[in-house]
C-alpha cells in the first residue's frame, strides 16, 4: 500500500511524525510520500520542526506560501493535482483541520483516490471558525476515519458514517508529545529571565477572532496582565499576530514577547508553566496530558474531553471571566484532570495496523 501523507502546518507535522514513526516500526508493506504543502513556511513554524521531531525531509514541497485561504486552497489543489497526474497513491491521508488537509482531500477524492482522515469527528459547531468548515468538509468525503475520542466517533456515526469505517485510535499529537518529552529543552527567554517552574504564565493567541481586532486583542492581554499577580507572562508571537501587536502599546513590565519557538522549546515552557492561556485546540490536549492548568480564550472547543476530563476550562475573552479564572488559579482551586482513553502514545501504531488490515485495493 502506498500512502500520501499530507502536512502543511506545525500541528500537522506533530501528528504526521507519529504516523511516520509507526510506519518505520510496524508498517511492513506500506510505502509513503511525505508531502509538505508549504502552508507554513517560517522556519520556526515549519523548517526546524523536522529536526525536533526526527522527521525525514519531505519527498515533495508544494511551496504554496502565503495568501488568503482561497488563494492557498487553490494553489494547493493545483499543485497536488499536478503531482497526482504523474503518480497516484492507494490512499491520501490527511490530519487535522487546516487548509492543506481540506484542499488535498478534495483533490484526491475528485481523482478517484480514497481518503483517510486522522483526528476525524471533532466538532465545535462554530461556523465562524475556518477549521470547523475544513473538518466537516473532509469528513463529508473521507472513506476512513481515525478518531481521538469516543465522542468524535459518536459524532461521525450519528451523522450517518458506517461504524466499520470509524476507528477510535487515540491521539497522534500525544504520541509525539510523549515520545519527545525527555528531549524538551530550555529557551533563551527561560535563561534570560531566570524563570522558575510554576512561576510564570504562558500565552498563545493566533485565531482571527482574537488577534485581528485590535481592541479585542488589547482588552484580552490587559485583563491577563492585570490579574497575573505580576508573574512573567511569556507570549511567543505568531507571525501574523506580531504585525498587529506592533500597533498596540502595553504598559506592562511583566509581558515578554518572543518569536515563535521550536517544538521542544515551546513544550518545555508548557510543561513548567503555572498555567497556559491559549486559543489553540491542540495545546489544550498537551496541557491535559502534562497536567498543566489551561484557560481557553475562546467561547467553545472541538475538544470537549479536555474540559470534562482534562485540565482545560473555557474562559472566553470577556475580561470579567479572565479575572475570575485567574483568581481561581491563584487560589489553587484548579481541577487536576485525568488522561482520556488511549492517549498513551500508541495512536500511530493503531492507525498503521488498521490500514494494513484494510483491503489492499484501497
Amino acid at each position: 500500500m502506498q500512502l500520501d501523507l499530507i502536512a502543511g502546518t506545525r500541528p500537522n507535522f506533530v501528528k504526521i511524525a507519529a504516523i511516520i514513526h509507526a510506519i518505520e516500526n510496524y508498517g511492513n508493506g506500506i510505502t509513503y510520500r511525505f508531502i509538505h504543502t508549504g502552508q507554513h513556511y517560517d522556519d520556526t513554524l515549519s523548517g526546524n520542526i523536522f529536526k525536533d521531531l526526527q522527521l525525514p525531509a519531505p519527498h515533495f514541497n508544494l511551496g504554496v506560501g502565503s495568501g488568503s485561504q482561497a488563494e492557498q486552497t487553490a494553489a494547493i489543489m493545483l499543485a497536488y493535482e499536478n503531482l497526482l497526474r504523474h503518480e497516484k497513491p492507494d490512499l491520501c491521508l490527511v490530519v487535522g483541520d487546516v487548509t492543506s488537509s481540506m484542499a488535498c482531500a478534495i483533490t484526491a477524492k475528485k481523482m478517484g483516490i480514497k481518503v483517510a482522515h486522522v483526528e476525524a469527528g471533532l466538532r465545535s459547531y462554530d461556523w465562524s471558525m475556518p477549521e470547523e468548515v475544513n473538518r466537516v468538509l473532509i469528513d463529508s468525503i473521507a472513506d476512513y476515519f481515525f478518531t481521538t475520542t469516543f465522542g468524535a466517533s459518536k459524532n461521525l456515526i450519528d451523522s450517518g458514517k458506517d461504524k466499520n469505517q470509524v476507528y477510535f485510535v487515540g491521539n497522534t499529537m500525544i504520541d509525539s508529545l510523549l515520545r519527545f518529552q525527555s528531549k524538551f529543552r530550555t529557551t533563551e527567554i527561560w535563561k534570560n529571565l531566570n524563570l522558575k517552574p510554576q512561576q510564570y504564565l504562558l500565552l498563545t493567541l493566533h485565531r482571527p477572532g482574537n488577534v485581528d481586532e485590535e481592541k479585542q486583542l488589547k482588552n484580552t492581554i490587559d485583563a491577563i496582565i492585570k490579574n497575573s499577580r505580576n508573574l512573567p507572562v511569556i507570549f511567543p508571537v505568531h507571525p501574523r499576530t506580531a504585525v498587529i501587536l506592533k500597533k498596540l502599546n502595553f504598559e506592562a513590565n511583566n509581558l515578554y514577547l518572543t518569536n515563535s519557538l521550536g517544538y521542544l522549546e515551546f513544550n518545555y515552557l508548557v510543561q513548567n508553566a503555572k498555567a497556559v492561556l491559549t486559543d489553540s485546540g491542540g495545546i489544550t490536549e498537551e496541557t491535559t496530558v502534562l497536567g498543566v492548568p489551561c484557560l481557553t480564550l475562546r467561547e467553545n472547543t472541538e475538544r470537549p474531553e479536555t474540559v470534562s476530563l482534562g485540565t482545560n476550562q473555557i474562559v472566553g475573552t470577556d475580561p470579567k471571566n479572565i479575572t475570575e479564572a485567574l483568581e481561581k488559579l491563584f487560589l489553587d482551586k484548579w481541577k487536576k484532570g485525568e488522561m482520556p482513553d488511549l492517549w498513551e502514545g500508541k495512536a500511530g501504531e493503531r492507525i498503521i495496523k488498521n490500514l494494513l488490515n484494510l483491503n489492499t485495493s484501497v
